[in-house]
């Protein structure tokens, strides 16, 4: 039968903590919380910035407050309680006729690639107009607010990349008025992006990741900002937890996976394919310029954009009756999602199909 997390650890999730710790968990992290589902890691997260925030303002003498989040616009964070509050993406299939809470949304202040002159111009407006108005809303909120949560890249709302200019935006903020920064990083995380984790790209530590997918096994990991209250979830039995903690079998598998990616290097691997990955890309956009834009990509997590919705489907269909599997997202956008083991000959093959895909479209 399938073995409960909750009360007994067995040698085996033991086993595959430590490995997860040694392979997957930096130094700046102190916490660690498993659970099944990305969804449910981001709930966690959300639950872990709550009770910090509501326990801090009680003990300042504020009274039990401290219930808000500040998103972004085009957000994937999951489909349940919380999260679905925070999820915006082209697709309202996924979110509506559901009951939300009423948090702050902020505009995204995304990339358009190339980052030539004036697109740069344009991201630092963005960037500007989107500080502004979370620090407007924190100047006069911040004790309601207990949480500042972004992806690194924005996923199914876009492949969205920011600089990290921005990031560290919101890291000032986060400290200067006493919040949680979440980085959300389900899609992003184990060595997609060319680094382990898609923060370490850039120089900003998040108090709170959350992960999922890649690592089977999903959860949270929380640095020493929490232990700054004294009762946070790690110290307060049942505060947060599950029965099956992440289930025993996912674990398992997840240990070998690691100790597979640690083994080969699959990282590394990630960041060098990636880079000719984007270049192949680069390349169809070279011939096919009035099709793709926004050629984009960090390590193998890779997107162009289609002058509309409509193109952007047919090229899929197109793909994907040639053998080339490729996912769509936000508004008109194509995402690759290789595996961490995937090689130029691999790529090579993956650009020869597009090219064809691409001059039947163009036709």
């Amino acid at each position: 039968h399938k073995p409960s997390n909750s009360d007994i650890y067995t040698v085996e999730m033991a086993q595959f903590v430590a490995t997860f710790e040694r392979v997957a968990m930096p130094a700046e992290f102190s916490h660690l919380f498993f659970i099944s589902g990305g969804a449910l890691a981001v709930e966690n997260a959300l639950k872990t910035a709550f009770d910090w925030k509501v326990r801090k303002n009680i003990a300042a003498g504020k009274g039990e407050k401290g219930y808000k989040v500040i998103y972004f616009r085009e957000a994937f964070h999951g489909r349940t309680g919380y999260t679905v509050s925070m999820t915006n993406t082209f697709d309202p299939n996924k979110t509506k006729f559901f009951p939300k809470f009423d948090w702050y949304r902020i505009n995204n202040p995304k990339i358009t690639f190339p980052l030539n002159e004036e697109n740069l111009r344009k991201v630092e407006e963005a960037e500007k107009s989107a500080i502004e108005q979370i620090e407007s809303i924190l100047s006069r909120d911040a004790d309601d607010i207990a949480a500042i949560i972004i992806e690194p890249i924005q996923g199914e709302g876009g492949d969205n990349h920011f600089r990290g200019e921005f990031f560290k935006g919101l890291r000032e903020l986060a400290d200067k008025y006493d919040v949680m920064l979440i980085f959300d990083e389900v899609q992003t995380g184990v060595g997609l992006t060319g680094k382990f984790w898609a923060y370490q790209h850039f120089d900003v530590i998040p108090d709170i990741i959350s992960f999922g997918k890649k690592t089977q096994v999903c959860g949270i990991m929380v640095t020493s900002r929490v232990d700054e209250v004294k009762e946070n979830v790690f110290n307060v039995p049942s505060r947060i937890n599950s029965t099956w903690g992440g289930n025993l079998v996912d674990m398992v598998r997840s240990q070998r996976i690691l100790e597979i990616i640690e083994e080969d290097n699959l990282v590394d691997n990630a960041a060098k394919v990636g880079e000719y990955l984007l270049s192949k890309l680069n390349e169809l956009g070279d011939d096919f310029p009035t099709l793709l834009s926004n050629i984009r990509g960090r390590g193998l997590m890779c997107a162009f954009d289609l002058p509309d919705t409509q193109l952007r489907d047919k090229l899929r269909l197109k793909a994907f009756e040639k053998g080339l599997i490729v996912l769509p997202c936000g508004e008109k956008s194509i995402r690759f999602r290789p595996p961490l083991t995937c090689t130029n000959e691999e790529v090579d093959k993956m650009a020869a199909i597009m090219y064809d895909c691409l001059k039947e479209l163009e036709t």
